[in-house]
């Protein structure tokens, strides 16, 4: 998908070039992207995946559903294996009666709820207002690509913090991204970010994307793009962090891998000491677990027997190492079995390495407490 390209490294050229190309993609070539970057993700640990679907009604009814059709497939044939949570991205330029209409027949199809990307729009609000409206009707999550931007008066998170607390939606509520808080002054980015708070709304961070996409137009010194991390989580909002976008324009890296996700966001936010890797731990587990509304999540009788087993010791290891070898179990079952550990052709190096890995602190033989 990188092949259509994006000259400028920009998200406006990343839109463009992306939806020109759309009506070219037939549903099994959607097809087969979705189930080779879910069965990617699935590989390295993750076993919920959430995902906005491209939605381009302005090309055609049949080219949105598409996508749809598609994605819901995936989401049936892996539904043994992972759970496959869809919401199509409404249109952001001009959200229509029909772009209206089609949303609401995807979720009686079966799709989880309704995206957008709202501060694209040239009329934010009452874009925000339809969508909610329709959620409301449908009885369905939102969760909302918000103010990916570096122009700090994006604040279109402060309307869709008030709509989620006129419907009293604590939890049914997400937005991503939120770069533009990172571009304005502190107070006023607190004011939001407790707006966020009171409202009960969730929030995913997406730092390999936004750092690769943002600050384009900036002279140095320039703006990289990732949210206030550290502010949304002191104010009690469960933060998510995720891949985003996997080799396409917006974005060509990524390989789905949530731990190098989390590597990326203690880079970013500047999150190392021993408890801050631990909150970072938490990025990529406990608090998506609560974005996206697992009320059996965590260690405890009777939860589902879905976790990952990883060849480290301890946070700082994990963080360090980024370890390949991982046991994937979903409700009792081995979805994928780590390979035999790799040895040095050198029996004396393999003693060195294994002597010294005994001896480094960060492999400590101590259980992984978050």
């Amino acid at each position: 998908m990188t092949a259509l390209g994006n000259v400028s490294g920009t998200l406006g050229e990343a839109i463009v070039n992306y939806a020109a190309a759309a009506p070219r993609f037939s549903k099994e070539e959607i097809k087969a992207r979705i189930m080779r970057s879910a069965l990617q993700s699935i590989s390295y640990g993750t076993v919920v995946l959430r995902s906005h679907l491209d939605f381009h009604v302005k090309h055609g009814k049949d080219v949105a559903m598409r996508t749809i059709e598609a994605a819901l497939e995936v989401k049936e044939e892996l539904k043994p294996y992972a759970e496959l949570q869809l919401f199509p991205l409404l249109p952001y330029f001009e959200l229509s009666e029909a772009a209206l209409d089609t949303a609401e027949e995807s979720v009686a199809m079966g799709v989880t709820g309704l995206g957008g990307a709202p501060h694209l729009s040239p009329n934010p609000e009452p874009d925000i207002d339809r969508l909610f409206a329709l959620a409301d009707k449908l009885g369905c999550p939102v969760d909302l690509h918000t103010d990916e931007s570096d122009d700090p008066n994006q604040r279109t998170a402060i309307h869709i913090a008030r709509r989620a607390m006129e419907y009293g939606w604590r939890g049914k509520v997400t937005a991503g991204h939120l770069c533009s808080l990172a571009a304005m002054k502190d107070e006023d980015a607190a004011m939001i970010i407790g707006l966020m708070a009171e409202a009960g709304m969730g929030a995913v961070t997406l730092p390999g994307a936004n750092l690769y996409l943002q600050g384009r137009h900036d002279a140095f010194p320039v703006r990289r793009g990732v949210t206030r991390v550290k502010e949304l989580l002191a104010a009690g909002i469960p933060l998510a962090a995720a891949s985003d976008n996997m080799h396409d324009p917006f974005h060509p890296f990524g390989r789905g891998d949530l731990l190098l996700i989390g590597l990326v966001t203690a880079y970013a936010a500047h999150m190392g000491s021993p408890a801050e890797m631990r909150e970072v731990l938490r990025m990529i587990t406990e608090y998506p677990a609560r974005v996206t509304g697992a009320d059996d999540y965590g260690i405890l009788p009777g939860n589902p027997a879905h976790f990952v087993a990883l060849d480290a010791r301890t946070p700082e290891e994990l963080l360090t190492m980024l370890p390949e070898r991982r046991w994937v179990w979903r409700g009792g079952t081995c979805l994928k079995a780590a390979p035999a550990k790799e040895k040095w052709s050198s029996a004396l190096l393999q003693g060195y390495w294994e002597d010294s890995c005994e001896r480094v602190d960060f492999v400590q033989k101590r259980a992984l407490t978050l």
